[in-house]
Order: structure tokens, then sequence, then C-alpha cells
């Protein structure tokens, strides 16, 4: 029987949640990549925003001695990036059904019946990655002082050529971790459930649907959403490299590769 959700004086049944392996992400990645090569050039200008919005934060950094803060701010796109994805999304949502597929169709998700739920989603997303970033400087001022360091071979220096420093990215490290997988077991499914909108009627019934469903799909494929949860590290990292110009092709693909993931997991 169904698991069910209490809201309000109602009993919401829940979808059922199916059993993934490996096999199940290859093939969401390489339907993800499908997308991506359906229509390269609307993803790719789609996308542009993200390696040029990672070399303003990192040239704030630089120019206003926030270098404590440049790593946070690089590793807070993932934290972000499940809200990032939704125009996505709704690419390879109407893609599936056999609809055209343009860069238009990226806001097509302005009309979907779970944008209320979207935005309070996304909004909760985004305190976090402010608190993140205020959890950040403090593991920074508690091992290395307060201040920043007055030049980007001193800050290098520190972090990586002391024991507070290697300490420092120990800790923050393990508490990065743990941003990194609640807002990963949280936001999954639950985005691109909201897209679909096929679950809930009401701006809290979908919300409390999605995310209820994120967490119950992540705990029972523990295994897999791990190496999934890897994967997207991974790619995000290897992105990130040059000037993060490697984020218009990774980006939209780990995008439509979560819808299709989405789609294996929920029935």
């Amino acid at each position: 029987m169904a698991e069910q959700l209490a809201i309000g004086r109602d009993w919401v049944a829940y979808p059922a949640i199916r059993r993934i392996g490996l096999a199940d992400l290859r093939a969401a990645l390489a339907a993800g990549y499908a997308d991506f090569a359906a229509n390269r050039t609307d993803v790719v200008f789609l996308c542009l925003l993200y390696p040029v919005l990672g070399l303003v934060l990192s040239r704030l950094a630089v120019g206003y001695q926030v270098l404590p803060l440049l790593f946070p701010l690089a590793a807070g796109f993932a934290l972000l990036g499940p809200v990032a994805g939704t125009g996505l999304y709704e690419m390879s949502r109407q893609r599936a059904a056999g609809h055209a597929v343009s860069f238009h169709t990226a806001f097509d998700v302005l009309r979907r019946p779970g944008l209320g739920a979207i935005v309070l989603l996304g909004l909760l997303l985004a305190a976090l990655f402010l608190v993140w970033l205020q959890v950040a400087l403090a593991i920074y001022e508690t091992f290395l002082g307060a201040g920043a360091p007055l030049s980007p071979g001193d800050f290098l220096h520190a972090v990586f050529a002391t024991a507070a420093g290697w300490r420092m990215i120990i800790v923050g490290d393990a508490v990065g971790l743990l941003f990194a997988l609640l807002v990963f077991a949280v936001g999954v499914v639950s985005f691109p459930m909201l897209i679909d909108g096929r679950h809930g009627s009401t701006t809290g019934e979908r919300l409390s649907l999605a995310v209820g469903t994120s967490l119950r799909a992540v705990a029972a494929n523990r295994l897999p959403m791990l190496a999934w949860g890897l994967i997207v590290v991974a790619a995000l990292v290897l992105g990130s490299l040059l000037l993060f110009v490697g984020l218009i092709v990774v980006l939209p693909v780990l995008g439509h590769a979560t819808w299709h993931l989405y789609r294996r997991i929920v029935a």
C-alpha cells in the first residue's frame, strides 16, 4: 500500500518509488546528452550565464579581498543547481512528449502549475546558500583569524602551507558535505516532480509531496543516489577547471539527465 502524507485534514498518497541501479544512471546520462545534442545551440546559449557568473564571482573575490569566500561561492553553485535546472527539466519534459523544443521552451516553466512551490523551494535553497557562506566564513576566521589575507599568495600559503589551513580544509569540507547532502536529498527529485505537475493540487500540497518523495527516493536508493551525487560533483569540478567554460556543456547534460533520472525513480 502506498505511503500517505497528512495535509490539513486530508491524506494524500505519495507516488510509488522504483528501485534503480547503476544501469539507470548510465541511461539517464545518455538520455540527458541526447537532449543536449538535439538542442545544443539553444541550451548552450541558456547556460552561458553560469560560467559568466562564475568569472564575475572570482573577480569579485579577488578585487574586493574576500578570497576566503571564493571556494564557498563556487561550491555554492551546487546548492543552487536544482533551481537553475528547472528550465532544462521543462525542455526534457516537452521533448519526451514529442513537442518541438527551443530556447524559449525553458521559460514555459513559468506556466507550470507547480510554479509557486518551485519558487518557495528555490527560496529555501537560496537561504541555505547564504547560511553556508556565513558558516564557511566563520570556519575560516576560527582557524586563520578574522580579516582577509593581504594577497592571493598570502591566502594560498595560509591555506595550503600551514597546519591551521589544512585543519580548516578538513572541517570546511566536512561541513560543506553536510550542506550538499541535505540539498541533494531535498532537491534531486522534488524540482523535476514540481515541473511534472502531476502530483498535488495546491502549492503546499505539491511542495510537501515533492520534498517527501525526494527524501524517500534517496532513502530507497542509497547507493545509486550516492553514485549520482559523486557523478554530479566530479562533473561540476571538471567543468569549472577551465575558467568555468566547461559548465556550458556539463550543466545542461546534468540538468537533462536529472529529469530522466526522476522519471526512472518516480512511478
